[in-house]
């Protein structure tokens, strides 16, 4: 300290005489504001993080180890995203990767439309794991924080999967309050004083649980893997660790920086019991959305177990998944009580993404099977059409036409006001199918359920998707829209007869 004031040319003799003078308190006083700034940061740093943060600083295990480590549960978390068709095909590969890895499944919340997206897995261009999850994780918080918080349990009927143990389940909102260690009901309370640091919790809990903490020993361990690098197999023992057959090319390598290969692994013995993953209270996957290109699947390709007839019986099980009986019913009574009569559904794609500039040929194979059935079949041709155009904007296209020769033609469609979509959805509301399917651990029982659903939810497509499984007369999809395979596959399984 003298050195440094000795030095400093640009002083003038009067301040280091001063500085003389005080430098026998000067140290002193530091040394007190030091400690009262040390003391100060310790205390706050209590109030203002989460014990799960400050024990991962501190390289210890975390706070809520007891809900870790001791609960005598493993679980399986993901990450979906985009559409509801993505979503339901993730949540089938969710069902059968959980069942693999002896796991109980956090069901998730049905997202809206693309509130989360992943990017694109043939051009390599997707979100990272944990911004993904960690994405997925603010979205769900959302949901239940606006009361519109939905399961895919809810939707899809998994009752039969329960009923005989083929796989285990708990639902997102119970498992949040166990991990933790908090009750997301109080989000909705009316009492801010009990929720006002509630949200930043659940951020730095969703942080931890996304990875960006990086893995806990005997709690969490959260999967780097995705589509870029790995395809997930089940029992192929000759491909576990080969390269996959669909790899990026080398204008792509150069583009995207790409030094590493995709390879097929064998998803049990890279996170099943004997790995690193396998002691983890929690395992946490990005996306489990998967689909074929150029010969080979995106992210997962387990078709068949020969070896292990429970995954075998459950991969032929999940194949189909119909949705609650609540919709059901709700779409045959609209097909059998208003539309009356033997039907025709056409489901047209016209104002999203590649569909939108395909008018002519998505009503072409439309105008085709019509003109068969106005030959054979008493005129009117009921027409159950479901689709994205408004029907203030079907003056001047093929949809127009239709509805105004009514001597042909009768057409018929469902909307979102329509008081048959409002009461089926307050009865799904009601119903509270994923509360009653969960695996209920002793942390979870007793939950006041104050953040039940106020905004119903939007079932539109899924009635309409039960509708259009009931046209006895046929049904014309739109090319390579998710939605239109969904349909074939109801009627594939006759759901209309059940």
């Amino acid at each position: 300290m003298d050195s440094s004031i000795a030095n400093n040319r640009s002083t003038t003799s009067k301040w280091r005489k001063r500085s003389t003078n005080l430098q026998n308190y000067t140290m002193p006083l530091i040394l007190l504001i030091s400690s009262i700034i040390i003391v100060a940061l310790f205390i706050s740093s209590k109030t203002l993080f989460t014990p799960s943060i400050l024990s991962i600083s501190q390289n210890s295990q975390p706070i809520f180890h007891i809900q870790c480590a001791d609960s005598g549960e493993k679980f399986l978390w993901y990450a979906p995203h985009s559409g509801f068709s993505n979503q339901l095909s993730e949540f089938k590969n969710a069902i059968l990767l959980s069942a693999i890895l002896n796991r109980t499944l956090i069901l998730p919340p049905v997202l809206d439309h693309h509130a989360v997206a992943l990017g694109s897995c043939p051009k390599f261009r997707v979100l990272d794991p944990n911004e993904l999850r960690f994405r997925v994780w603010n979205y769900n918080i959302h949901l239940i924080r606006n009361r519109r918080y939905i399961s895919m349990a809810d939707i899809i009927d998994i009752s039969s999967l329960v009923s005989i143990s083929a796989i285990r389940v708990i639902d997102f909102r119970n498992f949040v309050s166990m991990w933790c260690g908090v009750s997301v009901d109080l989000l909705c309370t009316s009492d801010s004083s009990l929720h006002a640091s509630l949200p930043e919790k659940l951020k730095q809990c969703g942080s931890l649980l996304s990875g960006y903490e990086g893995n806990i020993d005997s709690c969490l361990y959260a999967s780097q893997d995705d589509c870029r690098s790995t395809v997930w197999t089940y029992q192929k023992d000759d491909e576990d660790g080969v390269l996959d057959s669909f790899q990026a090319d080398d204008e792509l390598k150069k583009k995207r920086k790409i030094s590493y290969a995709r390879t097929r692994k064998d998803v049990h013995k890279a996170l099943g019991p004997s790995s690193a993953a396998g002691s983890a209270t929690v395992l946490s996957f990005g996306s489990l959305f998967t689909a074929s290109y150029k010969g080979s699947e995106s992210h997962i390709d387990i078709q068949e177990a020969p070896r292990d007839q429970r995954i075998q019986l459950l991969i032929q099980k999940i194949e189909f998944l119909p949705f609650v009986p609540e919709i059901l019913i709700a779409g045959k009574k609209f097909a059998l009580q208003t539309i009356k009569a033997p039907f025709l559904c056409v489901q047209l794609r016209l104002l999203d993404g590649q569909f939108k500039n395909h008018w002519e040929s998505t009503f072409l194979g439309m105008k085709q099977k019509l003109d068969l059935l106005k030959e054979k079949d008493p005129l009117p041709v009921h027409i159950f059409v479901m689709t994205d155009l408004p029907l203030v904007n079907w003056t001047g296209s093929y949809l127009g036409d239709l509805a105004k020769d009514s001597d042909s033609f009768r057409l018929f469609v469902l909307r979102e006001e329509d008081e048959v979509v409002a009461q089926t959805a307050k009865k799904l509301v009601h119903a509270g199918n994923s509360m009653k399917l969960q695996f209920l651990s002793r942390n979870s029982d007793g939950m006041e359920q104050q953040c039940n659903a106020l905004l119903l939810p939007d079932i539109l497509l899924y009635m309409e998707e039960t509708i259009c499984s009931c046209a006895s007369l046929g049904f014309v999809g739109t090319a390579g829209s998710t939605v239109s395979e969904s349909i074939e596959l109801m009627r594939k399984n006759s759901i209309c007869s059940r």
